[in-house]
């Protein structure tokens, strides 16, 4: 199966509703590992945040990160799970050169919590319900990196090494019921979902959730049945897809992929799916097992987690504003519409607002510069906002030049592009390329005398009423001091020299 062999989106869901499932793994930041010491710091030289424990040597036993725990039910209390009374971990077998113990601790039939929703709210403002399954604890693999081949993946190598660093760093995995009804809104629904999700594991401090870092994976399981029919298809799992706008693309690829495969009298297989950022598909992986094939049991080392019902509600209590509730309280204090804070919110502009406000600046302006020239920067590069090497103290100090009338728009968006540059603060920038407003009166009625010298006819035409044209005189200003001029300062001093009301 090629991307040319698909069938269109719209005649896949004229036949076919698709069925939706999400598995999100979060790794939490602790600081150490699930189940042993060894710190999870980044960027250690490979195997030397290792010890017996998390290297599955004989005779090492494990012990629960208390923070692991924690972080997990406060992870089920925001997505409104109920938190078990009594849970376990247990070993999930299967051999991965990554996995050094040949089974990795989970859990399986008795998760933390389960029985959740998250509501996520789509483009267009409509609320759409993801129920929760689960959310349970586990560990995360090692990192193998295929050498030899032109992919990077296994196929085609000529050999692999293993950094077990990452091996036994706490994870959360948070699995969603079937996903229904959402139709071709279900690649839009599964990136909102994740969008969402993040938002909310931000907001608890219980992991900083960057996807580009691996801090965060979604696995995307989809499924198609007949228009009509309650029996679910044979599903895929995409693995391990790392940004939002992918989670999107691979429902919408795995949709036009299944149908293709279903129209055509063929059969989906059940496995694992590689997506490629290149072009937007997906390839085979391995066939995918069953819950049986992994011979869960219990874990024989680890005692069962009982957290005290006295322990969930203070931690209850402790939750942060969640981000649903939080945009909502910001759109009221804003003034701004539920489309305005879509808007910003799509473009993960919230909290650099927020942070721009902080640092002195009006919500007004803040919104200003970053949803207009920013946003603008920032989808030139092809980057997020966030990425942009500006501070929301820069920008908070850019909106103060404009108040005081030090900066005009034109000016400020130089000042702008200068930080952008690497050239410093925007005091820096603006000392540098000289940017500041002409502010001298003297220096102003200069240029506005020799623009009415030079433009006498349209000098006359104002005089004889036509107060319009004094926009020409007001760019012939500007054009002489290099946009550095107050407009509405030049255009009153024109009026006055030329004995008009304005």
């Amino acid at each position: 199966m090629t991307v040319t062999d698909l069938v269109s989106y719209e005649d896949a869901l004229a036949t076919y509703e698709p069925v939706m499932g999400l598995e999100v793994h979060v790794e939490l930041g602790t600081k150490t590992k699930m189940f042993c010491g060894c710190s999870t710091t980044l960027g250690a030289d490979a195997n030397t945040q290792t010890c017996p424990t998390c290297l599955g040597l004989p005779g090492s036993l494990p012990v629960v990160n208390a923070t692991g725990v924690e972080s997990a039910i406060k992870i089920g209390l925001a997505l409104n799970c109920s938190i078990a009374e009594w849970c376990r971990f247990a070993r999930k077998n299967y051999f991965y050169p990554d996995m050094p113990k040949n089974f990795q601790t989970s859990q399986y039939d008795e998760p933390i919590a389960f029985d959740g929703y998250l509501d996520v709210q789509l483009e267009d403002g409509e609320v759409f319900r993801v129920e929760i399954e689960r959310a349970h604890m586990e560990e995360d693999t090692g990192k193998s990196t295929h050498v030899g081949g032109a992919t990077g993946r296994i196929h085609g190598a000529s050999h692999s090494l293993l950094d077990y660093n990452r091996a036994g760093i706490p994870l959360i995995e948070i699995v969603t019921k079937p996903i229904k009804g959402a139709g071709e809104r279900a690649p839009e629904v599964a990136k909102a979902y994740v969008a969402e999700l993040r938002e909310l594991i931000k907001a608890l401090g219980v992991s900083e959730a960057r996807m580009e870092m691996g801090q965060m994976r979604c696995d995307v399981n989809l499924s198609l049945m007949p228009k009509g029919s309650e029996t679910f298809g044979t599903r895929s799992e995409t693995k391990n897809v790392n940004s939002l706008r992918s989670v999107e693309r691979a429902a919408r690829f795995e949709i036009q992929r299944h149908a293709a495969v279903l129209s055509s009298g063929g059969t989906v297989v059940q496995e694992t799916r590689h997506f490629h950022e290149d072009d937007g598909s997906t390839t085979a992986g391995r066939i995918k097992d069953n819950a049986e094939d992994y011979r869960y049991f219990p874990e024989p080392d680890l005692v069962p987690v009982a957290p005290s019902r006295e322990w969930v509600e203070e931690l209850r209590k402790g939750l942060p504003e969640l981000p649903r509730v939080r945009r909502n309280r910001l759109r009221e204090e804003w003034g701004i519409s539920e489309h305005d804070m879509q808007s910003i919110l799509n473009a993960g502009a919230v909290d650099l607002i927020v942070a721009t406000t902080e640092a002195g600046a009006d919500a007004a302006s803040a919104r200003k510069w970053w949803m207009g020239e920013l946003a603008r920067r920032a989808n030139e590069d092809g980057v997020e906002l966030a990425a942009l090497p500006i501070t929301p103290v820069d920008v908070a100090r850019v909106a103060a030049l404009v108040a005081e009338g030090s900066l005009n728009d034109k000016l400020a968006r130089q000042t702008i592009e200068g930080v952008l540059a690497g050239e410093g603060t925007p005091d820096e920038v603006v000392d540098k390329r000289g940017l500041k407003v002409v502010s001298d009166e003297g220096a102003l009625g200069k240029a506005v005398d020799e623009a009415i010298e030079s433009n006498a006819a349209i000098a006359d035409k104002i005089r004889g009423g036509k107060v319009a044209a004094a926009g020409a005189l007001v760019g012939a200003v500007m054009k002489a001091t290099r946009g550095q001029a107050d407009a509405a300062r030049v255009r009153e001093l024109i009026l006055e020299k030329l004995g008009v009301e304005g």
